[in-house]
């Protein structure tokens, strides 16, 4: 596995990781009556590629589940993401076959 994979395969899990907690932290803010988590902030780190880990606290959590913004938008993103890492690795593997 080469540096370019292992640094993508590393910002995905972090970033990943890093929303599902963001999410669950707001979650628990909101039970508590606290001060809340930005949803500006929680779709952006959605959009910077976690995706699957907002998707996972939504589920687990029932959090941001009734927000069109959340219910159409994470979906939306992650499908993105995959068609990226799918790309990603389809131009690696093409330009493996080339050598």
């Amino acid at each position: 596995m080469d540096d370019a994979t292992k640094i993508l395969i590393a910002y995905v899990v972090v970033i990943n990781v890093v929303t599902f907690l963001t999410f669950w932290a707001d979650k628990d803010f909101s039970k508590r009556r606290m001060w809340r988590i930005p949803e500006k902030s929680l779709l952006c780190l959605s959009a910077l590629g976690g995706s699957l880990g907002a998707l996972a606290a939504m589920k687990l959590f029932r959090h941001k589940t009734k927000h069109r913004r959340f219910r159409r938008g994470v979906p939306l993103m992650f499908l993105a993401h995959v068609l990226l890492i799918l790309a990603f690795f389809g131009v690696k593997i093409y330009l493996m076959m080339q050598l």
